[in-house]
């Protein structure tokens, strides 16, 4: 058997471990690897960067190895300071988890090598699929190919492209920041987790002009808390309904198996409260008894796929339009480390939260930025991140090939859908994900079904 692998980021490395884990129940037979980017085994986001630019989950979400939870914590080892003080876990900078990624890497082939595999590893962009074929005129037959080739870029939604300080992707924040005076006025498009980011990145590198974070609601990520040990015991890929309704009653079900009831989780997501306040206030709760919210982020991220693709269309529409930052928010929470840097900011009164934006334009001097209030800024750094499902613009000849084969299809919701047992779609690609960018734990758990799925 000749598989391919398109994109050798976290999802490819994912898939490139599941295969070598079952070198002792398959006919040894070759991989070829295509990978464009400069940042082999670390995709966009965990190349080299600065230190405070940090993972946002804890070592037991972040194994890529399915049914290995603790696979990136025995990797991670004694590893000194980069315990988040709230957390009580190693949160540590993105480029330390490329490490692990590249370790992983490097190890699987290794195996699969020792099994008698061939293994290629080929750093150009694909153009097509079935042959594998490369910009750099590079061909290899396969009989299955796996597509994991990542997101997209961050959207410029207000045309900004080409303006002196308008910095449109941020990563690595150690090149885009550096460019940035330190006593600049800084607006940040976006409080997500890229805004986060960035943020932090400015507070580290010594920045002591004025923040603004701009969004349309100035709502901030939640906060995570402590991880703790639960069970689910209702909530399973067998018992998933077709209803939200459905889902809801499963969590009340599961809470009340602790003891707890489903209110106080309602009401955290439904509550129309000051984010600075919000924050504060889930700083000191990150320790809480409540399971409500770590019952909900596990439930996403174990189930959310699948969930996703059994609810009926109305309930799906229902959720994307009316709770999609919630969900997201809920299924992504901010580290306290990093929450920590943001609230201090805002405390000193650096940072601020700019909600109700409307308009950026490129002004004499620096930007006009019109929302709730309007405002200046000399540098303007983008953190809106691409829908899940948005294709890297360099994959476009790959895409556009796959899609002239008819071995996919491009469904109306985004994504690509698979026509063929040839082809694989694995990671945020795939059209069968919901809104939610897939985390780590879910595209190892496709990693592993995928190859379970090619033949032996």
């Amino acid at each position: 058997m000749h598989i391919g692998i398109i994109g050798a980021g976290a999802a490819g490395v994912s898939l490139l471990d599941a295969l070598a884990q079952k070198v002792d129940q398959t006919t040894a037979g070759s991989v070829v690897v295509v990978e464009g980017a400069a940042s082999l085994w670390r995709g966009r986001a965990y190349q080299p960067d600065l230190d405070a630019v940090r993972v946002n989950a804890p070592p037991v979400l972040m194994s890529v190895r399915h049914q290995d939870p603790q696979h990136y914590q025995r990797w991670l080892g004694e590893r000194d300071g980069y315990v988040d003080r709230l957390l009580g876990v190693p949160i540590v900078p993105r480029a330390v988890y490329g490490e692990y990624l590249q370790a992983t890497a490097e190890t699987a082939v290794c195996r699969l090598r020792d099994h008698g595999w061939r293994v290629e590893v080929i750093e150009d962009w694909a153009t097509s699929a079935l042959p594998l074929r490369t910009a750099g005129g590079v061909t290899r037959p396969v009989d299955q190919v796996v597509v994991s080739v990542g997101g997209g870029r961050p959207i410029d939604h207000y045309g900004l492209a080409g303006s002196p300080g308008f910095v449109q992707d941020p990563y690595p924040l150690a090149t885009t920041l550096a460019g940035i005076g330190t006593g600049s006025q800084v607006a940040v498009i976006g409080s997500g987790l890229t805004a986060v980011d960035i943020v932090a990145g400015l507070v580290a590198s010594g920045h002591n002009g004025p923040i603004t974070m701009l969004s349309r609601r100035g709502v901030l990520p939640e906060v995570q808390q402590r991880p703790v040990q639960f069970e689910f015991r209702h909530l399973s890929r067998e018992t998933l309904p077709s209803t939200f309704s459905g889902l809801v009653s499963l969590l009340e079900a599961e809470l009340a198996e602790y003891g707890q009831k489903l209110a106080p989780l309602v009401q955290e997501v439904l509550a129309r409260e000051d984010p600075v306040e919000r924050l504060r206030r889930q700083l000191d709760e990150v320790d809480g008894p409540h399971l409500g919210r770590r019952m909900l982020t596990a439930a996403i991220h174990r189930l959310g796929a699948a969930a996703w693709h059994r609810l009926l269309p109305g309930d799906r529409e229902f959720l994307f339009t009316e709770h999609f930052r919630t969900i997201n928010s809920l299924a992504s929470p901010m580290v306290p480390l990093n929450a920590e840097i943001v609230l201090r900011s805002i405390d000193s009164g650096q940072l601020r939260l700019a909600g109700g934006l409307r308009s950026i334009e490129a002004a004499a001097g620096g930007f006009r930025i019109v929302g709730t209030d309007v405002l200046r800024a000399d540098v303007v750094v983008n953190a809106v991140n691409p829908p899940v499902h948005a294709i890297p613009g360099e994959t476009a000849a790959l895409v556009r090939s796959l899609l002239a084969s008819g071995a996919v299809s491009s469904p109306p919701s985004g994504g690509l859908s698979a026509r063929t047992g040839q082809v694989h779609l694995l990671g945020g690609i795939a059209a069968d994900n919901s809104f939610v960018t897939p985390s780590l734990m879910s595209v190892a758990a496709a990693a592993h079904a995928i190859a379970d799925r090619l033949p032996a």
